[in-house]
């Protein structure tokens, strides 16, 4: 039996590559209220999201507010008008951030392994129509025994509150077999600690950790986690075994 038999995993920069996905969104919305779309406003909004996710996962704002007040911001900080624009923006934006949905290199080989030996299921912060749509336009939902997303669920990550609720769905009672995964320091590894979770950060971009927060294990692909979460014998079958999703491939 592997070592953990419920993997809880992030879909953003952990499954799918949202960096790709918010430049091509941001790319597209910005040339309809044709705007700058150079590298210094991917730049700055990427900077205004990110200090708001962060503010979100402190409970410093709530969604409906970041939503509200996100591109009214990012106007602010490139020195363009709002003239009342900004909440229709983040409309348009997350409309064409639905569309987007590029795996990350490995991602599926990674889930069709994983699928053979734990649950898996998706823990995720984000809006509830625009996350279901690239989950499932990635083809990443078919290895799912569940989907949680922050909007749906009423909690968001790093509140224990949304580890709960998918733990009580699944059915699962033994915490030392559950690992969290994900690229987000603070609202993954946090949350997944808050609840009483090993955790696994995920960092494909060799990222430094000056955060103070301190994950179980660290990854830099996926074959690492493969031997996190696979006994030997198991490991020893990687590619050969008779898979639940052989037809998938």
């Amino acid at each position: 039996m592997a070592y953990y038999t419920c993997l809880l995993l992030d879909v953003d920069n952990t499954l799918l590559d949202f960096d790709a996905a918010e430049r091509q969104a941001l790319t597209e919305t910005l040339i309809r209220y044709d705007l700058p779309h150079d590298e210094e406003a991917l730049s700055t909004y990427h900077t205004v999201n990110r200090r708001l996710w962060d503010q979100l996962a402190k409970g410093e704002v709530t969604r409906n507010k970041l939503f509200a007040i996100r591109f009214g911001q990012y106007l602010k900080a490139m020195g363009l008008p709002d003239a009342g624009k900004g909440r229709e923006m983040n409309d348009v934006y997350e409309k064409a951030l639905a569309t987007h949905a590029d795996l990350l290199p490995g991602a599926l080989t990674a889930l069709h392994e994983l699928a053979e030996v734990a649950t898996l299921a998706i823990v995720s912060n984000g809006a509830y129509q625009v996350q279901r749509a690239r989950i499932e336009a990635s083809g990443v939902d078919r290895f799912m025994d569940g989907v949680y997303i922050s909007e749906k669920v009423g909690a968001a990550k790093p509140s224990a509150k949304i580890f709960e609720a998918a733990l009580r769905d699944l059915g699962l009672t033994d915490r030392s077999k559950v690992l969290v995964v994900g690229d987000d320091l603070l609202a993954d590894i946090r949350g997944g600690a808050n609840a009483g979770f090993d955790t696994c950060w995920v960092n494909f971009d060799g990222r430094e950790n000056d955060t103070g927060i301190r994950p179980t294990y660290t990854i830099g692909s996926y074959e690492a986690l493969y031997h996190i979460v696979m006994e030997p014998e198991e490991l020893e079958n990687l590619g050969a075994r008779n898979r639940r999703h052989q037809n998938d491939l």
